[in-house]
């Protein structure tokens, strides 16, 4: 029984020394551990309350446009603008305003919306549709260059058709009839078939003399 005491105490020595040594490093790794763990499961709190929040100011927004308040969806977009930048509702919430603005005829506010989504937006998606739509506003502004640089940039694939579409658009209201014509040939190149947009491009080459189909029947011949 002496003996097990004995170890006892030498086992409780080693203890004290080795706490002496590292207790205050482990102290700290632990507390460093467990506030990260705090940190974490607070920041999803956050997220999930701006989430929140945020929908709430969205559902606003999109009643107020239901209901054709412009002064109430500019107000409910400032807002999540304001305080909710960073979530997927207010770069929805951009879209939204810049159409109620545009079809109330207020291209500054549609292309001041649509501009900060370019600008601050996250969601590339969502990016690339403000983008084809800001393009749009300022081909309405005949303001032709600032549309061309709207779209020179890469956007992701599916919306590389729309975008040359857009560029046609550009482009003939220019004059530039050539190169309007292969930006239409490339959008209905890339568009899938399945879209029914296509066959809208396809109108605007045929209008202009360049059916694609009989192009690509053309093609198919001379290979035979």
């Amino acid at each position: 029984m002496a003996t097990y005491d004995l170890e006892q105490q030498e086992q409780l020595e080693q203890f004290k020394q080795f706490w002496k040594q590292y207790g205050n490093l482990l102290t700290w790794l632990v507390l460093l551990v467990l506030s990260g763990f705090a940190a974490w499961n607070g920041y999803n709190w956050w997220q999930s309350q701006q989430a929140t929040k945020a929908a709430g100011l969205y559902e606003e927004l999109d009643k107020a446009a239901s209901q054709g308040d412009t002064k109430k969806v500019t107000q409910s977009f400032a807002d999540l603008r304001k305080d909710y930048a960073g979530t997927t509702f207010a770069q929805q919430g951009a879209l939204l305003a810049a159409k109620v603005a545009a079809d109330h005829q207020d291209a500054a506010q549609a292309k001041a919306a649509l501009q900060w989504l370019v600008d601050e937006g996250r969601n590339v998606d969502l990016v690339a549709v403000a983008r084809l739509r800001l393009a749009g506003v300022q081909l309405d502004a005949k303001q032709y260059d600032d549309a061309i640089k709207t779209l020179s940039v890469k956007l992701p694939e599916e919306f590389e058709g729309l975008a040359n579409d857009r560029r046609g658009d550009i482009l003939m209201v220019q004059g530039k009839k050539d190169q309007a014509i292969e930006a239409y040939q490339k959008a209905w190149k890339q568009i899938d078939p399945a879209v029914d947009y296509r066959r809208f491009v396809e109108g605007k080459l045929v209008a202009l003399g360049h059916a694609p189909v009989a192009a690509v029947d053309a093609a198919a011949s001379a290979a035979k």
